[in-house]
């Protein structure tokens, strides 16, 4: 089962994938698009990943994996 830990992997995906830059929207629409069924199977983070995508963008900007927003 997914959990929110994983959700930082997946946006760092998304992320690269992207090109390095994109909008949530585009972000979680990625994510859905490859993780939509661990995602459907994860409890109760089915209803509350993207609000914890959130979390997962600033752990990426904890680590320096993703700009800090004032930049981005």
């Amino acid at each position: 089962m997914a959990t929110k830990h994983d959700l930082v992997d997946w946006l760092h995906e998304a992320l690269r994938s992207l090109k390095g830059r994109g909008t949530i929207a585009e972000l979680c629409k990625h994510v859905w698009e490859h993780y939509e069924k661990e995602l459907r199977q994860s409890g109760d983070l089915f209803y509350t990943w993207q609000y914890d995508i959130r979390w997962a963008a600033y752990q990426l900007r904890k680590s320096k994996k993703m700009k800090p927003e004032s930049l981005s």
